[in-house]
């Protein structure tokens, strides 16, 4: 990798993007936390930007000195290398540092970067910040859903603004296209960026299947919960049962019944349900036990990548049935940045494709997202496949 101005240009956009997604908030709204998975917006600005500083400019600009020496325990994820944070749980209980100590903590760690790059030529320096922007772009793809999340529980419904669109309407007709039974190649083998979990590309055997190419619309849905999907509980895992039920599950995230009919709260504010959008904000237990419903199932990752090609992807994220594993011969970076995804590989369920928040170019056939099965505050939606 050749340093170049596309580099530098990348990094500013990548920061200006990220100022932009917050530009609609007001000052309230970039402390609240509602829940744990949950970050409020002025954290995401800070934890985006102690990046850079922690694993960059501490590192490598000689004489660079820190903006807050306490920062780092404010800022730091989940790196337990790295020392002590705020617990997560606690983010939103800080009223300081101020929104506009952030903002300036920002331009501080902004523009000593661009300096410093502008001034050094260090092929592992590049690599760092290629990471650090991806890593950026990731958490504009949690700003927003995080703040959907905020505005969305507040009892006003409150609208983001006027221009975000979620809800894209394909309006087709939705067909099977069958994969013939083959070895298939696993992974990423290209030359530009990708995450360590997409390497160690590797060959699966696929039994024959036919995928949908459309994604599970609201309308569809609709006659799973009509007809009583969310009371059956031989539809679901015994986990999913007991979370439906303790936590009062009837329908997806930000669904709202008003005089017998459904409306969805979106960046836009309360409207209502598009009947030909792809569901959204669903649980990979829901999603599993709608497949059950309609006797079939989800794929598993290994056949979502081998049949990628025939259907459109990338404006929910699409729950599949595969555990969050290593690849074969998976290697963890060295150092802190090894925590960075190996650590979660248990628990949680791989998720394909991308959203109508992922910013444009981060988003690949072989990545691979991961979350835990009950949680939908992100775009997330469903596939399904028939045994043949």
């Amino acid at each position: 990798m050749i340093i170049t101005d596309n580099l530098i240009a990348s990094f500013l956009q990548t920061r200006s993007h990220t100022e932009e997604i917050c530009a609609p908030l007001e000052t309230e709204d970039y402390v609240v936390q509602p829940v744990v998975d949950v970050s409020p917006p002025k954290w995401h600005l800070g934890h985006t930007t102690w990046f850079f500083e922690e694993f960059i400019l501490d590192k490598y600009a000689k004489g660079y000195q820190r903006f807050h020496p306490e920062y780092a325990f404010v800022f730091n994820s989940y790196y337990e290398s790295i020392g002590k944070r705020v617990v997560r749980t606690n983010r939103g209980n800080l009223s300081r540092p101020t929104v506009s100590q952030v903002y300036e903590y920002r331009d501080y760690v902004t523009s000593h970067l661009q300096s410093f790059l502008e001034e050094n030529e260090n092929n592992e320096i590049w690599k760092l910040v290629e990471i650090g922007i991806h890593h950026e772009k990731q958490h504009q793809e949690l700003l927003l859903t995080d703040i959907k999340f905020i505005l969305g529980n507040n009892p006003l419904l409150p609208k983001y603004n006027d221009t975000f669109s979620e809800n894209p309407v394909f309006g087709k007709t939705t067909e099977y296209i069958i994969i013939e039974e083959g070895i298939y190649k696993i992974g990423y083998s290209g030359n530009d960026f990708c995450y360590d979990n997409e390497l160690g590309v590797h060959k699966v055997f696929l039994q024959e299947y036919a995928i949908a190419n459309a994604m599970v619309t609201n309308e569809e849905y609709l006659e799973f919960i009509n007809d009583g999907g969310y009371s059956d509980n031989l539809l679901w895992h015994a986990e999913a049962w007991d979370w439906i039920n303790n936590e009062k599950i009837s329908a997806p995230l930000y669904w709202h019944l008003v005089d017998g009919e459904y409306y969805q709260y979106t960046m836009q504010g309360l409207k209502p349900l598009l009947s030909h959008a792809p569901v959204t904000h669903i649980s990979y237990y829901e999603a599993f036990a709608f497949a059950q419903w309609k006797g079939e199932r989800l794929p598993t990752e290994f056949e979502w990548e081998a049949a990628n090609q025939f259907f459109d992807w990338g404006k929910r994220w699409e729950w599949t049935e595969s555990a969050y594993l290593p690849y074969p011969n998976y290697e963890k970076a060295p150092g802190a940045l090894g925590e960075y995804n190996g650590k979660f590989m248990v628990n949680q369920k791989v998720l394909r494709g991308g959203s109508v928040a992922t910013p444009q170019n981060h988003t690949r056939p072989t990545y691979r997202n991961f979350f835990h099965p009950n949680l939908r505050w992100q775009f997330t939606g469903l596939r399904l496949v028939k045994d043949i």
